[in-house]
């Protein structure tokens, strides 16, 4: 079912920049904030906590993308069920993402949540390099979204959500260990690793791995998904969170963090996705390692966890209106062919924008 019409919620960066992309690939799109906002497409101002409201807006459309923070999707993808339409997201929230799959089970549509960069574009990485081997024994995805040029003892700044970011590093992780599926704390599990002969510490965190622990249990042996960040971060990070008991108060915990580490322009995406299994009775390993800087879009600077977060999600559209995805129930990330969805106008970025480690 091909569709041209798609509202787009919440005008951040990357809901605008997403936006964007979306009329560059021939879309007819509507961009709704809970503010008025100048932009090169139509937009309206609504209240996107008012579902009624949402629902009288959503008429018409075909399509919605959501970049809300997490907690309002919930409604606007019970009401895109509702109005019969394709519902896509970039959710990380575990207990979101279940609710959107009882939706996908009666919907008209497709129910597409986690189309972002974790989940969505690493998970999508990882099958695919999976698919290279007989038999997989680990898949290690690994992710951050960090400052090119640290400064204090934290060495980051919050370019993501600051909700997204304290719900990750909160909420449990799930992790395949040994061919049992568990529960693990976040912040935990801490090892290093260097990417273009930079020195990271990765450690694990909530959603990055979508719905890949269903998909692959009973398949392999080991499966987890960890931040990457700077070393030393973890250990402030646990201090903050629990000797200071910040857990205790999310949203303080957002705006201490955001008020002291605010976004900025230069940035850099590192992403490290390894498989390793036996092709022909031969122990393998192989790597999908990246580091992705800022480019740019029409005619402006996007941050790198802007257009890769952006460009993850319109690929998905894009292949959608294409008919190379299903046309209605629940995507997951990891069905998501990776060459096909490179081969779209807007995953071509993470082909073009990115610097490889041995460039």
């Amino acid at each position: 079912m091909t569709f041209t019409k798609i509202a787009v919620l919440g005008l951040g960066k990357v809901g605008h920049l997403a936006a964007e992309l979306l009329v560059d690939s021939g879309f007819q799109v509507t961009g709704i904030d809970a503010r008025a906002v100048n932009a090169p497409f139509a937009t309206k101002a609504v209240d996107l906590s008012d579902t009624a409201a949402l629902k009288d807006t959503l008429a018409g459309q075909e399509a919605v993308l959501s970049c809300l923070p997490y907690h309002l999707n919930i409604g606007v993808s019970t009401v895109a069920h509702a109005l019969g339409l394709h519902y896509f997201d970039l959710t990380e929230d575990v207990p979101t993402t279940r609710h959107i799959r009882e939706l996908a089970k009666t919907s008209k549509g497709l129910m597409a949540p986690q189309c972002g960069l974790a989940p969505g574009f690493v998970g999508i990485v990882a099958a695919d390099l999976a698919a290279q081997f007989d038999t997989v024994r680990s898949i290690r995805l690994r992710v951050g979204a960090l400052p090119q040029n640290p400064t204090g003892l934290l060495g980051y700044a919050f370019n993501w959500s600051p909700e997204g970011v304290v719900n990750e590093y909160l909420n449990d992780c799930e992790v395949i260990e040994e061919g049992v599926l568990k529960t693990v704390s976040a912040m935990e599990w801490n090892e290093a690793i260097y990417i273009d002969g930079m020195q990271l510490e990765a450690f694990t965190t909530s959603g990055g791995l979508g719905t890949m622990c269903e998909t692959y249990l009973g398949k392999i042996e080991n499966l987890d998904y960890k931040t990457m960040r700077y070393p030393g971060h973890v250990r402030l990070m646990n201090f903050f969170f629990h000797e200071l008991l910040m857990r205790e108060n999310r949203a303080e915990a957002g705006r201490i963090l955001t008020n002291a580490k605010p976004p900025v322009d230069e940035d850099v995406v590192y992403v490290h996705v390894a498989a390793e299994g036996r092709v022909d009775g031969q122990l393998r390993r192989k790597e999908f390692v990246r580091s992705y800087y800022p480019i740019e879009i029409g005619g402006k600077s996007r941050t790198a966890i802007a257009w890769t977060t952006s460009a993850s999600v319109v690929a998905v559209i894009e292949m959608v209106r294409g008919g190379a995805l299903p046309a209605k129930g629940f995507l997951k990330q990891e069905e998501i062919p990776l060459k096909p969805y490179l081969a779209t106008r807007t995953g071509g970025y993470y082909t073009t924008g990115h610097k490889a480690r041995h460039a």
